[in-house]
């Protein structure tokens, strides 16, 4: 393979726009059947209800178990097992992926019906201190290099954000580690800046009263009814330092400090370490806790929690001030037994804090990881290796709207089993009566991390920034014109076809929508063309500050009501730093008949033994004295995360010196006649050839496929 690499002072994101195309007719939209080893999870009907559960001995997961090793309770009754499957979540293929940098190579989507994991990780920033925060941020980011595999689908969301959970969940390490790059302690935490506010010191301040461990509940729940549109089987893990059964509260909704003293306050109760105290109301937060793992259930979701107070220390602290009540008649004993007191009532709020989290845990068929700094979220995420499937075929009863306990049991000694602790007795033919409305499913292919498949859509999203306009986020669409359904009327092909954008910010936080329309009226020239090529569109997204986003848009067929979505990861640099930056890549098959754009850029399909044309722009070329940089660029070419193919580096020249702050790079690479199909990567890396730092080199992506 070689590179051929030239430079252009215009602009040359231009796109060949052909008239919008279409297909021949295609058939009723038919409901995709689900996968039975991996959407029918925590299945109630009135035929079959089947759990899962997890076998483990000595810690290891147990996977060669047969139905006659097993036993099945429902409320306190013997069932007879009817169906039984062990479904593994690892494709055999995977080896742990320890790559670690800023440059490791992106991996594929996960498709729906891959084998895959899927761990929510639930940043609690509202019960979360300032302390607990940066070691979470410490053993997420460990998790992100040392433990994603390529078929892990992750999000990472926080409780006091705005939360948009489906359209996190990506494999991609770049976006993930971006996601933790987030995470802040949340000043109106109702924990505050230390796990245990320091006595004598009311520095600290009160944390916002409107935001209670209520809305803590309030995320979970969003993020659970999300999540049910996953198919198979996924894993929440709550991080947060308190979610209590019990709230304690004392002056204000939401602070569930114990007793006075541990709110810093002096003490005048006796020194028996008693956890009661008259100016204390208690407010259960049990009934909350178990809808939430109601919910969980229905949703085919385990919760792990991790208690993030870790191996804390609950005796006294440096930053402790103990002062007698009284200056004139204080005395030893007093203080030492406010002491005493400090140290009893924080080991019990130490205890008090994690037992929400670990109710909704065991009623999931989860654990709780405890009094540990690591947070062995590697345990939690093998945990998701595999499970085995039981069912059995219910009685009457079963729907009688009551709550029903689930027990399972293992007849081999010395293993141990979880799984739900039950579910309500109403049948899923009841809760899914009406069928979603076509808005719905729009949405729902908008904001989940699968690709919904009827229509073939690509898309190639990228950063650049436009004298006027500012920085935007440019994208090109391509349409299989195929997958449309056409009539024809006056011997013309007809088709309309609605294309739906949305971009999400941090957090999930949407930052622009908007829906466009297409009515096609082809001549047949025109249609056979796009029945060749497809169709192409492109359109621009203002973005006001820098950041992560993420691109998605939906594709629908208004004659058939297919859909078709694809989504793409958007770093925006900051221009005003002066500091060099790289857009996103484009592809394209050729040039384009005016020479100075790319054809096809939205597809990003090649033949072997083709051409790859790729352009991007380059932002503050010159350093900070106004002089050019000395820029070299090299491209490599890489699959399955080995770099196959690397090309010279060669000088970046032809900078304008009047305006070096925009300019065009473009080169092509010949790829080699005997490259098997499937999924590859163009990596491009600038570099300043004066800077001795690592950190000057630029490092962009773009993934495309190869097809014969």
């Amino acid at each position: 393979m070689k590179l051929k690499a030239s430079l252009a002072l215009l602009l040359l994101f231009c796109v060949l726009l052909p008239a919008l195309a279409q297909t021949l007719p295609a058939p009723p939209a038919v409901p995709q059947k689900k996968s039975d080893d991996q959407d029918e999870v925590v299945k109630i009907t009135t035929n079959l209800v089947q759990v899962d559960a997890v076998v483990t001995k000595d810690g290891k997961a147990v996977t060669n178990l047969a139905a006659d090793d097993f036993e099945i309770y429902q409320d306190g009754k013997k069932q007879t097992i009817t169906s039984f499957a062990y479904i593994s979540n690892v494709p055999a293929t995977t080896a742990a992926v320890r790559e670690k940098g800023r440059d490791v190579v992106p991996v594929a989507r996960v498709k729906p019906n891959d084998p895959h994991r899927t761990v929510a990780f639930v940043v609690d920033d509202l019960g979360l201190s300032a302390e607990s925060m940066g070691q979470v941020r410490r053993q997420l980011r460990k998790f992100i290099a040392e433990e994603l595999q390529p078929n892990d689908l992750v999000a990472v969301i926080r409780t006091g954000g705005w939360v948009g959970a489906l359209q996190q969940f990506t494999n991609d390490r770049r976006m993930l580690n971006h996601a933790v790059d987030q995470l802040r302690w949340n000043h109106c935490s109702r924990i505050g800046i230390f796990q245990f506010r320091p006595v004598g010191n009311d520095t600290e301040g009160q944390p916002c009263s409107q935001l209670s461990l209520d809305n803590t509940f309030r995320s979970l729940r969003f993020i659970l009814e999300a999540m049910s549109e996953l198919p198979g089987r996924k894993s929440l893990v709550l991080l947060s330092d308190e979610v209590p059964i019990e709230t304690q509260e004392y002056g204000f909704s939401g602070d569930s400090r114990l007793t006075r003293s541990s709110l810093g306050g002096s003490s005048d109760r006796p020194a028996s370490g008693s956890q009661t105290d008259s100016l204390f109301s208690s407010m259960s937060n049990t009934g909350m806790l178990r809808k939430i793992a109601e919910m969980a259930i229905r949703a085919s979701v385990v919760i792990y929690s991790v208690d993030t107070q870790g191996l804390a220390y609950p005796g006294i602290m440096a930053s402790d001030s103990f002062a007698p009540s009284d200056p004139f008649r204080g005395n030893a004993r007093e203080i030492t037994n406010h002491m005493n007191s400090v140290l009893s009532d924080r080991s019990a709020l130490m205890w008090m804090r994690r037992q929400g989290g670990d109710l909704v845990a065991r009623q999931t068929g989860g654990f709780q990881v405890r009094n540990s700094n690591s947070f062995e979220l590697d345990r939690i995420v093998e945990d998701q290796s595999g499970y085995y499937l039981i069912g059995y075929r219910p009685n009457e009863e079963t729907f009688n709207r009551s709550f029903h306990h689930l027990k399972a049991k293992v007849k081999q000694p010395g293993m141990s089993v979880r799984t739900r602790f039950g579910f309500a007795g109403v049948s899923e033919d009841e809760v899914n009566k009406e069928p979603r409305p076509t808005a719905d499913l729009t949405n729902l292919a908008l904001a989940s991390p699968f690709r919904a498949q009827d229509i073939n859509v690509e898309l190639s999203s990228f950063f650049t920034n436009d004298k006027t306009a500012g920085s935007l986020v440019r994208s090109f669409v391509y349409i299989d014109a195929k997958d449309l359904q056409f009539a024809v009327r006056d011997d013309r092909q007809h088709a309309a076809v609605e294309l739906h954008s949305v971009v999400f910010g941090d957090n999930g936080m949407v930052v622009n929508q908007s829906t466009r329309s297409a009515t096609l009226n082809l001549s047949q020239s025109d249609y056979e063309y796009a029945l060749r090529n497809g169709l192409q569109i492109v359109f621009d997204i203002p973005v006001k500050r820098a950041g992560s986003y993420q691109v998605r848009i939906a594709a629908r067929d208004r004659s058939s009501s297919h859909i078709g979505s694809a989504g793409q990861f958007v770093a925006v640099p900051d221009l005003t730093k002066k500091k060099l930056a790289v857009s996103g890549i484009v592809m394209g098959t050729a040039r384009d008949t005016t020479g100075q754009g790319l054809a096809n850029p939205g597809a990003r399909r090649f033949a072997p033994d083709s051409d790859l044309h790729f352009a991007f722009a380059l932002f503050n070329a010159a350093s900070e004295r106004g002089v050019p940089r000395n820029l070299v660029m090299q491209a490599k070419l890489f699959r399955e995360g080995k770099n196959i193919y690397s090309a010279p580096e060669a000088p970046v020249t032809g900078v304008d010196k009047a305006d070096p702050s925009r300019f065009i790079v473009t080169g092509s690479i010949a790829l080699a006649p005997d490259l098997e199909p499937g999924t590859y990567y163009l990596q491009v890396v600038i570099k300043d050839s004066d800077s001795k730092a690592k950190s000057a080199a630029l490092v962009q992506w773009i993934e495309f496929e190869v097809e014969k």
